[in-house]
């Protein structure tokens, strides 16, 4: 009897230590850490976020351009061109779910007609109000969990005429894994 007490004890252990990991964007600023859900409703922009992460794409980029009551947007700098290469364009993932709220995680694009997505830009929605006049036309694969308070700071330093700042905030983009209790405490609509 004791053996089977210590057996179903040792179960009991191992399987709350199994407890599945979720795969969670952090995006290190100079300001503090963001931390990112990234939506299974979009799997390519997903995926495409993990890759570049784990690959440290970011890591010697800035939020390159940040708006007060619109967005930090960070990844790579606007090009007159556009965003050509096809190697970082992706197709748009629209979901009638994933709206551009406040603390929305965004794909950059350019003008393109396909509305295809610039895999090396992402921004995140500083309005309080959301930018709901990009639903549809932008891809929301994210949201912030923890870390708008650094938003908000990042978007409201000293910047020049095309909203660049002054003092450039650097990324180092990584992904963390977190448990679904941690997750909760963080996410509670998780």
């Amino acid at each position: 009897m004791r053996l089977l007490s210590s057996l179903v004890l040792l179960l009991m252990v191992a399987s709350c230590s199994a407890q599945k990991a979720y795969e969670i964007g952090q995006i290190e600023t100079p300001n503090g850490e963001i931390l990112v859900w990234l939506h299974d409703e979009t799997p390519n922009h997903k995926a495409s976020f993990l890759q570049l992460a784990k690959d440290g794409y970011w890591d010697s980029l800035t939020f390159n351009r940040v708006i007060p009551d619109f967005v930090a947007q960070g990844g790579c700098p606007d090009t007159p061109e556009g965003f050509n290469d096809p190697e970082y364009l992706l197709e748009p993932e629209f979901s009638d779910k994933l709206l551009h709220d406040y603390g929305a995680l965004g794909a950059g694009r350019d003008d393109n007609p396909g509305k295809l997505s610039a895999r090396c830009q992402f921004y995140i929605v500083q309005n309080k109000d959301g930018e709901h006049r990009l639903d549809g036309d932008y891809t929301v694969f994210g949201k912030v969990i923890k870390g708008m308070d650094i938003v908000d700071a990042i978007v409201n330093v000293e910047r020049d005429s095309i909203d660049e700042p002054l003092t450039p905030i650097s990324l180092d983009v990584n992904i963390i894994s977190l448990k679904k209790d941690e997750l909760q405490k963080l996410y509670p609509d998780f």
